[in-house]
């Protein structure tokens, strides 16, 4: 079996596991789904929707998060962890947000990533939940585990990561691929207690400690 084939039995086996399976932030429109993924650097899922639910009442537009003092910003992002810079790039983003895009969250890949604290995992999760646009595969750091553990790449680095696995998975399911990846993550092949006894993909997983 190669890698494609591989990769599809991977996701029939991980949907048929986690049919619900989508992102975990809670958001209502572009400009929240932004704000919670860059908050989501280093930070559990459940945090960011424990801080952004208040959060998200305070800031309602990208003038809101510009024009705030930067320390004030910290103070109420500051349970995600790293939330200087974090801050820093969230008031910097939406002022370019502003300026540049008409206080719209752009839709585009290349225009997203001229947001500072925007890379490409976040600009896909952005352009997938928020457009419904499929530019690549969000490499988070439940991707860049499994897609190693499963031998479907050699790379360390997220960006060559998320290029091996769009050679191999079909452009329908590059959205689809991450949400599965996480949730697998999140419940069986859990970083420091990997449940391998109990793992659908047992079979195909070269690391399988079964």
């Amino acid at each position: 079996m190669n890698k494609k084939q591989r990769i599809l039995k991977i996701i029939e086996l991980l949907d048929r596991q986690y049919p619900a399976a989508r992102t975990a932030l809670k958001f209502r429109n572009p400009l929240e789904m932004l704000i919670s993924t860059i908050l989501s650097a280093q930070c559990t899922d459940a945090m960011v929707n424990i801080v952004t639910k208040e959060l998200f009442k305070k800031y309602k537009t990208p003038e809101d998060y510009a024009n705030v003092k930067v320390e004030e910003l910290e103070n109420d992002i500051r349970s995600t962890g790293f939330y200087k810079t974090k801050a820093k790039n969230i008031k910097a983003a939406c002022k370019i947000i502003v300026e540049k895009f008409n206080s719209k969250v752009p839709g585009t890949m290349d225009e997203l990533l001229t947001l500072p604290g925007v890379a490409r995992k976040t600009a896909n999760i952005v352009l997938w939940n928020s457009y419904g646009i499929i530019s690549g595969i969000a490499v988070d750091t439940h991707v860049k585990r499994l897609s190693g553990l499963l031998g479907l790449t050699k790379n360390k680095d997220q960006d060559k990561i998320e290029k091996d696995l769009m050679e191999i998975t079909p452009e329908k399911e590059w959205a689809q691929i991450t949400n599965l990846l996480i949730e697998h993550g999140r419940n069986a092949c859990i970083a420091r207690h990997p449940k391998c006894e109990i793992c659908v993909l047992n079979t195909l997983c070269p690391s399988s400690r079964v």
